[in-house]
């Protein structure tokens, strides 16, 4: 469910259906109703496991520094569907958002798409109407039958693959690598981050067949440390004196991913590209929910899956190592529950599990009895325990669904502010 997705479907008389049909047969007939408004887009296509979010926000970061206009389509929301489709950072007003579901009531499109494909169209509308310099798309799951996978990018960027969406991916890293190597276009570019040997057999080929230059962190391009401060080095390209926000080691590679497709779309558009620009954009560069610093020692990141998981716990082990860490959780049940408090009980000092207002979510009694750590509890009551945690100075981490987040981020931040 896409929180306020239902009041513009009602108030324009367009349903859809909130399964999910991966294939692109339905929403390419509904763009044909519209007037194929994704074909008038300069597009940044990014599709993976993880890292998606950090590379596209490193991205529209360093446009904006080099002064383009900027339009983003990101999921899952924050707070309510206005957050996936942005123009220049900010949130499609509910104005605008009426304006292209009218377009869609207006040109028939009532029951003949899911949630998500319908969104699409609408994030397509809007961006068409804004005409920003660069359109950035993440895509919603997988890549190849992806509803986002309509456009034509001038480059395609992976920063990681691992198993997820296994239901409809594949149980394979080989699987879930053929159906993100399906956003490579014919002669266009992709740029990746270092991925498992099985995934990247899968991309040379398909790179291959589609003669698309494919570029890989640590081959083609990659980043160096230097008296505290990053230096990204390519071929033709060299920017010194780095320094980002977002940190943990796995920023890096983002980073860089991000450098690279700029560099690449800036070619092609005649964009001139300045070092200064680079280093603005990407010392700006912040994304909500990842390792996002509400008040002093408390923070929220959107790990649910192990290789998050294991990048955040990277990060606070750079951050504040040997310092007491209060994990907050709560997760979907059809995640990997077990694998991503593997990875969190390596720093986390105590645990509180909690719910999550979600029909797919587990119990908080539940996932405490999956975890191994000695030091866990559950509540109801979240803020006293956070509370209770900063009087003892502990850093504390909420983690685990977007959902959960999407609505204590607000909370805390007041609370504790």
């Amino acid at each position: 469910m896409i929180p306020k997705l239902d009041y513009y479907k009602e108030k324009w008389g367009v349903r859809s259906d909130a399964s999910i049909k991966p294939g692109l047969t339905a929403i390419t007939e509904a763009l044909q109703l519209v007037g194929n408004p994704q074909e008038n887009l300069s597009v940044v296509h990014v599709a993976g496991t993880n890292g998606k979010g950090s590379t596209i926000t490193f991205i529209e970061h360093i446009s904006k520094a080099h002064g383009l206009s900027t339009a983003t389509f990101m999921s899952p929301c924050i707070e309510d569907v206005h957050d996936q489709i942005q123009l220049d950072e900010q949130p499609i007003t509910p104005e605008e958002m009426d304006a292209v579901f009218k377009i869609m009531a207006d040109a028939g499109l009532d029951g003949k798409l899911t949630d998500f494909e319908l969104l699409t169209v609408a994030a397509f509308l809007a961006f068409e109407r804004f005409a920003p310099n660069i359109t950035i798309i993440e895509c919603g799951m997988g890549g190849r039958f992806d509803s986002t996978n309509v456009v034509k990018p001038i480059v395609s960027v992976v920063p990681s693959i691992a198993l997820e969406h296994t239901n409809f991916l594949g149980s394979t890293i080989e699987s879930i690598a053929m159906h993100k190597s399906g956003i490579i276009k014919e002669g266009k570019p992709v740029v990746t981050g270092v991925l498992p040997i099985e995934a990247m057999k899968i991309f040379t080929q398909e790179a291959e067949k589609l003669r698309s230059p494919l570029l890989v962190y640590n081959e083609n391009f990659t980043v160096i440390e230097e008296n505290s401060k990053e230096i990204y080095m390519a071929n033709d390209v060299r920017i010194p004196n780095l320094t980002r926000s977002m940190p943990g080691l796995h920023q890096r590679s983002n980073m860089a991913l991000a450098i690279t497709a700029f560099n690449i779309f800036a070619q092609v558009n005649g964009v001139k590209t300045n070092v200064e620009a680079f280093r603005n954009g990407v010392q700006s560069a912040q994304l909500a929910c990842r390792f996002e610093l509400l008040a002093p020692k408390l923070y929220i990141d959107g790990a649910h899956n192990p290789a998050s998981a294991k990048s955040l716990v990277d990060a606070i082990q750079e951050q504040f190592p040997n310092e007491p860490i209060h994990f907050i959780v709560g997760m979907l049940g059809d995640k990997d529950i077990r694998g991503v408090l593997a990875e969190l009980e390596k720093v986390g000092t105590t645990f509180t599990f909690v719910d999550v207002a979600n029909d797919r979510a587990m119990a908080a009694n539940e996932i405490m009895k999956m975890s191994n750590t000695v030091n866990k509890s559950t509540t109801y009551d979240i803020l006293t325990t956070v509370q209770q945690k900063l009087l003892l100075n502990e850093v504390i981490i909420m983690t685990g669904s977007l959902y959960l987040l999407a609505k204590w981020r607000k909370i805390l931040h007041e609370t504790f502010n």
